[in-house]
């Protein structure tokens, strides 16, 4: 399996706050069953600026101890990128990454509040041949309160990455919810852990995978763990299912729209 999101590089975001921390998280990943990280550190404008040559150093510093230490694990270079009119600019100025340097990028948006400019991004970057991932869509509050944004993005060319724990009720009653909507509707393309510290995430992954699989069934798991992360690795295009509209009964309406 590929973790498509993780944020165990050290002293660089809200992530792993030291080194003895990020190879105690990369030993919760292979206990998980993950064989491959990718390294999507925050890169928010005015907050987390790490760029791409200074994190490339931590990437080989890291290698190399796990080499020494014998313990097998790939490890990629990306970022989750806070959606701004700049984005474009960081990425051709090296500042942020894309997935492994291929054409995918993942990008969060604030939590809250919908970005005005969101689409006016999204074409920005699909014009400029890059594909975006929204990463956790389940967490937002204005697509849990309008769930068929998710099917508007897709159907502009956005993918769309969960978190294993949404599953698991770690992001509140909501988010659970809706992930569950959003893989039955064929709307999840990758799952990552988004782990930021050790003993949280990974020790729960495999309870949520068995959950996930009731939902989808083990074919669909697999390109969400394995299959699609390997391919945007490799730069190659992944074929989408087609998605179905999320239509939230009243009861559900209800939940959602309660603090």
């Amino acid at each position: 399996m590929i973790d498509f999101h993780s944020h165990i590089l050290p002293n660089i975001d809200d992530g792993s706050r030291s080194i003895d921390e990020t190879f105690n998280l990369i030993n919760e990943a292979k206990k998980a069953g993950f064989d491959s990280i990718i390294l999507t550190s925050h890169y928010m404008e005015g907050y987390y600026e790490t760029n791409i040559p200074e994190r490339q150093v931590w990437l080989k510093v890291i290698l190399d101890n796990l080499k020494e230490k014998g313990i097998d694990i790939n490890l990629y270079l990306g970022n989750e990128i806070y959606l701004s009119d700049n984005i474009m600019k960081l990425l051709k100025e090296l500042k942020a990454s894309t997935i492994n340097n291929t054409s995918y990028v993942l990008f969060e948006m604030p939590l809250n509040n919908e970005p005005l400019d969101l689409y006016n991004c999204v074409y920005e970057m699909i014009q400029n041949k890059i594909v975006p991932v929204l990463a956790h869509p389940e967490r937002y509050s204005f697509i849990q309160k309008e769930p068929e944004i998710v099917y508007d993005l897709i159907k502009k060319g956005v993918y769309m990455q969960a978190n294993y724990g949404s599953i698991m009720g770690i992001y509140g009653k909501k988010a659970k919810m809706i992930v569950q909507k959003l893989l039955k509707n064929n709307m999840i393309h990758f799952l990552g852990s988004d782990v930021h510290r050790e003993n949280t995430i990974y020790p729960l992954v495999p309870k949520s995978l068995e959950k996930i699989k009731n939902i989808i069934g083990q074919e669909r798991l697999d390109q969400l763990t394995t299959t699609n992360p390997k391919l945007a690795l490799q730069n190659k295009r992944i074929e989408l299912q087609e998605p179905h509209i999320i239509k939230l009964t009243l009861k559900e309406k209800i939940l959602i729209r309660l603090k």
